[in-house]
């Protein structure tokens, strides 16, 4: 657990109930947004899924997956991490086109999660996928989808402020791209996230890109998979939080991997055995259409854009007694 973060006389903007209502409404809007603005299609998404298959998410690669039993077979059933490859796959069975993309409700537990104002074990996102051309797979795309993300979610803002004007706090479409290597070499004395913090003050909105591999420090900014992002055409979308005063991670996103790209990544991340997997076979074998996708925080939109202190105000999540004590004298009102 990290220390938790609390704003000078925090105050919710909106009382428990109206921000329940509030919830509702931001949510339908975002992803009515979100559909429209990269032409998406809604489909189901599996909770369970089997660990054999290679699909479900290794995120860093330590993150232990919540697994059981299953009493009518006796296989076993992992909960998803995330959906990053199980995206690109259901594109392939659907039989969907270059342009034609899809959309759904990803439900997780990340039991691993350190537990503070911006984390819970309990994961929710809308996680999206679209079929590009391979001649396509460049940073203006994924510069361009980043644009589109980016105003959606200011555009569900705009309306939110309308229907509750307590709210104040303005967003920016003003998309600022760097590097992670390129912040590494402007703040070399900071952490990653003081870096993020310090870019994101002065820049409001930014798209960190190039996450996964090691910098020229020998260190990562962050963790990535090496088999659903291309490390050179991924990254992260941050707003500046008025709430919390730091950089606010809303997205992980970026242009899939390909052939070359896994293979890569498989060897640098000593994971080469996972090329026997029936996802990276039918990837090795050029079957599955090259994409584009992300995952979007569903709790973490509603956070920033209802201005709260904590996640715990608009998910219902565990969390340990010196959480729910220090929230409670500080006026934060977990649900």
């Amino acid at each position: 657990m990290s220390e938790l973060i609390v704003p000078k006389a925090y105050q919710p903007k909106l009382t428990l109930y109206d921000t329940q209502t509030a919830i509702g409404i931001l949510r339908h809007t975002f992803e009515k947004g979100l559909q429209d603005a990269l032409h998406l299609k809604r489909v189901s998404a599996p909770l369970i899924v089997s660990p054999d298959t290679g699909i479900n998410d290794d995120l860093n690669g330590v993150e232990r997956p919540v697994s059981f039993d299953i009493k009518e077979d006796t296989s076993t059933g992992q909960i998803v991490h995330s959906l990053a490859k199980w995206k690109r796959m259901a594109l392939y069975q659907y039989g969907f086109s270059v342009g034609e993309g899809l959309y759904t409700d990803m439900n997780a537990i990340r039991r691993d999660e350190v537990m503070d104002n911006l984390h819970s074990i309990y994961v929710d996102q809308w996680d999206w996928e679209q079929i590009i051309d391979s001649k396509d797979r460049n940073i203006e795309t994924l510069k361009e989808y980043v644009k589109k993300i980016v105003a959606v979610i200011c555009d569900t803002q705009t309306a939110m402020k309308t229907l509750y004007p307590t709210l104040t706090t303005t967003l920016s479409k003003d998309v600022s791209f760097i590097t992670s290597q390129q912040l590494e070499d402007m703040y070399p004395s900071l952490t990653p996230k003081q870096r993020e913090d310090a870019y994101l003050k002065k820049h409001k909105t930014a798209f960190i890109m190039q996450i996964g591999d090691v910098l020229a420090s020998g260190n990562k900014h962050d963790g990535r998979a090496p088999d659903y992002d291309d490390w050179k055409l991924n990254g992260d979308i941050l707003f500046w939080n008025e709430t919390l005063q730091q950089a606010f991670e809303v997205s992980s996103m970026g242009i899939r991997v390909d052939k070359t790209a896994l293979m890569e990544q498989l060897k640098k991340a000593g994971c080469e055995e996972r090329m026997a997997l029936p996802f990276h076979t039918l990837l090795l074998e050029d079957v599955l259409p090259s994409t584009i996708g992300g995952g979007i925080g569903q709790s973490r939109i509603c956070m920033l854009l209802l201005e709260k202190a904590h996640i715990g105000e608009v998910q219902v999540s565990l969390w340990d007694d010196q959480t729910i004590k220090g929230c409670k004298e500080a006026n934060i009102p977990l649900l």
